[in-house]
């Protein structure tokens, strides 16, 4: 099995002085079905006026990735064990710091997500746990980083 996936990344100069370095990040992101996304560095990287706080940085994009295709699988996993998810909302933490080798890196991915359930059969603790821990194995995301994702309860 082989999936290919693409963005499209712009980035125009809208001043002159990019030698200075005083040039905007603001840039775009468009995926194959044609949405586009404002994108730019991180406010936390680089000051504004040259980053733009209201776009997506890659930063959160990439701990949005992460949260999202846990998600997905957990729901898959939960659907099929006849669990009926009623809503899921993850407040996922990336942090960014120095790693062993001393490189700054999102070293460690904290979800943590919220859960609720309705129907007539509720998930108990370890069958959530079980199903967060099936969805960490099959999440391609986690699987393709060398940062530590972790469910927090």
């Amino acid at each position: 099995m082989k999936h290919t996936y693409t963005a499209t990344v712009e980035w125009i100069n809208t001043r002159d002085s990019f030698t200075k370095n005083t040039y905007s990040r603001k840039h775009h992101w468009t995926f194959d079905g044609g949405i586009t996304v404002p994108a730019s560095a991180s406010p936390q990287v680089v000051r504004e006026p040259f980053s733009e706080p209201e776009a997506v940085d890659p930063e959160e994009a990439f701990v949005a990735s992460v949260s999202s295709c846990h998600m997905l699988f957990f729901l898959s996993i939960a659907a099929k064990g006849g669990f009926e998810v009623k809503s899921y909302t993850d407040r996922a933490c990336g942090i960014m710091q120095k790693n062993e080798e001393g490189d700054i890196s999102i070293t460690e991915i904290q979800l943590e997500p919220n859960i609720e359930f309705s129907g007539e059969n509720i998930p108990d603790d370890v069958q959530i746990q079980k199903m967060h821990h099936q969805a960490h194995k099959k999440c391609f995301i986690a699987n393709s980083i060398k940062s530590k994702v972790v469910v927090k309860d």
